[in-house]
C-alpha cells in the first residue's frame, strides 16, 4: 500500500481558475472606444410602429435621444452607455456611443411619436404609420384580354375587361 499525503482542495481556488481561463481575448482601444450595439425588436402593432430598445444601465433622461429626421422617414435612437466605476479585471459590459436608426414606411410628425422607458427597456411607439397604406389596385394584363386584381382584402372578386 502507498502512503500519500492528503491535499485539501480549496473551492474558492478552483473557481478562481475557472475564471481566469475563461476570460475573453483582451480588447484593444479601438474597439473598446467602439461602443456597443442595442438590440431592438421593431414590430407592428394595427397601424402602429413599436420599437423596444435594450438599454439596461442607461439613464434615459440624460444619455438618450430620439429624433425624426430625413422629412420624417428616418427614426434615430441613439445615446450613450457611460462607465459607471473605472476597475481592472473580468469585464463582460459594452460601454459607449451607440446610435440604431429605423426607417418609417411613411413620413410622420414629431408628435405621433412618444417614448416610454421601463425595466431596462426604451419603447418607441410611431402611431399611425401605417394608416396611409392604402390597397392599391394593380392592372395585369395578359394577351388580348386585361385583369384588373384588387389587393383589399374587402374587394375579393377580379373584374375582366373584355
Amino acid at each position: 500500500m502507498i502512503n500519500s499525503p492528503i491535499t485539501r482542495l480549496d473551492p474558492f481556488a478552483l473557481v478562481e481558475d475557472f475564471f481566469r481561463q475563461a476570460r475573453p481575448a483582451q480588447v484593444n482601444s479601438e474597439q473598446r472606444s467602439s461602443g456597443f450595439l442595442p438590440a431592438v425588436d421593431a414590430r407592428r402593432e394595427n397601424e402602429d410602429l413599436v420599437a423596444a430598445v435594450d438599454l439596461p444601465g442607461v439613464d434615459p433622461v440624460n444619455d438618450v435621444s430620439v429624433e425624426l429626421s430625413n422629412g420624417g422617414r428616418t427614426l434615430t435612437i441613439s445615446g450613450e452607455r457611460k462607465v459607471r466605476n473605472e476597475a481592472e479585471g473580468f469585464r463582460e459590459v459594452r460601454y459607449g456611443s451607440f446610435s440604431r436608426t429605423l426607417h418609417l414606411p411613411e413620413a410622420v410628425q414629431q408628435d405621433s411619436i412618444s417614448a416610454d422607458y421601463d425595466a431596462g427597456v426604451l419603447t418607441v411607439r410611431v402611431a399611425g404609420v401605417y394608416a396611409a397604406e392604402q390597397p392599391q389596385k394593380i392592372r395585369i394584363t395578359s394577351g388580348s384580354s386585361a385583369t384588373q386584381v384588387s389587393t383589399s382584402e374587402a374587394d375579393s372578386q377580379k373584374e375582366i375587361d373584355a
